[in-house]
């Protein structure tokens, strides 16, 4: 059986958030995501301490953080420290980071593979005690060490491209495949899968993405559709019709707002990066793509917090038909 997950990006109040990953607790999921999108959200650290304060067995980490807006150093202790809060329920999501994080901290992504690669490298052994030093192109450790952290906490890599995505395969605990556009998803499968074999890696595979079954989940998801369109590979951006042009506009229209982008954003965009139709349908279509694929885990991503509530309920339901 798919595990069932929740990602929650903290744009509402942190009580809110917690009431959404308790309500998710209750319905069966068993994961919880929290985006670290820098200026645009609450602080993730802030809100999982929260999470996982008022949960007893979800396990909780950021859905993803990177390795530019914080030291890796830094990353590791904070994740050590709530997995000691927890009880062992803590886990590290990491990226490249995109540009709804890192634009309006005029960051840029200098070798995003290498800085990935060494924050792994990083990460897994300052949990593991070790003593580190490193020289990175983004961050570097002098005789670093963790007196508290857990070998075997895990270390999940999201991304797109086809070196990340090999990457993840072969160095992490998990690969998360966030809004992949559903046509593609083999291949990004197959790149994660030549990744694990590499090395003799057994990782995990998370898809995610929205479940639309109305209007008004549709017009959520466009929202969050423009930051993911503009970081997407040109092949991708090709296959779906939109342009150079079009790329920039969303990429300018994003300095404004998020709904200023969305209307540079057609139908015609989103229906293949999301799960869409009725419950029913909804549930035929990502039960064929977990069983065509060797999906371990389907996580579901809450960005309207009014109505999270309502998505988990439907989301469990359209799991629990397969």
């Amino acid at each position: 059986m798919v595990r069932r997950s929740v990602n929650l990006i903290p744009k509402a109040p942190v009580s809110v958030m917690v009431d959404l990953a308790v309500a998710a607790e209750q319905l069966g999921f068993e994961r919880c995501w929290v985006y670290d999108e820098g200026l645009a959200t609450r602080d993730v650290y802030i809100t999982m301490a929260a999470i996982l304060l008022a949960t007893n067995r979800l396990k909780v980490g950021p859905g993803v953080t990177n390795a530019y807006t914080r030291h890796p150093g830094q990353t590791a202790a904070a994740i050590a420290s709530l997995d000691e809060l927890s009880g062992g329920r803590a886990f590290l999501g990491l990226g490249a980071g995109g540009s709804l994080t890192l634009d309006p901290l005029a960051i840029g992504r200098d070798r995003p593979l290498e800085t990935v690669r060494q924050a792994i490298v990083a990460c897994r052994s300052l949990f593991a005690g070790a003593t580190v030093d490193m020289d990175g192109p983004g961050f570097s450790l002098r005789a670093a060490s963790l007196d508290y952290g857990r070998p075997d906490i895990e270390i999940w890599l999201a991304g797109r491209g086809p070196r990340m995505l090999d990457l993840g395969g072969a160095a992490a605990d998990g690969v998360m495949l966030d809004f992949i556009h559903k046509p593609s998803l083999g291949d990004y499968v197959g790149r994660v899968r030549a990744g694990a074999e590499r090395t003799g890696n057994r990782p995990g595979i998370c898809y995610s993405t929205m479940i639309v079954t109305n209007q008004r989940a549709l017009e959520v998801v466009r929202l969050h559709m423009t930051y993911r369109l503009v970081d997407s590979p040109p092949a991708i951006r090709e296959a779906i019709g939109m342009s150079d042009h079009d790329s920039g506009l969303i990429r300018a229209a994003l300095s404004d707002s998020l709904e200023a982008a969305a209307h540079h954003v057609p139908d015609e965009w989103v229906f293949p990066f999301v799960i869409s139709g009725t419950e029913e349908e909804c549930a035929t279509e990502l039960s064929d793509l977990i069983d065509a694929h060797g999906l371990d885990e389907f996580m579901i991503a809450v960005f309207d917090a009014d109505h999270g509530g309502d998505l988990l309920e439907a989301t469990a339901r359209v799991l629990g038909a397969r």
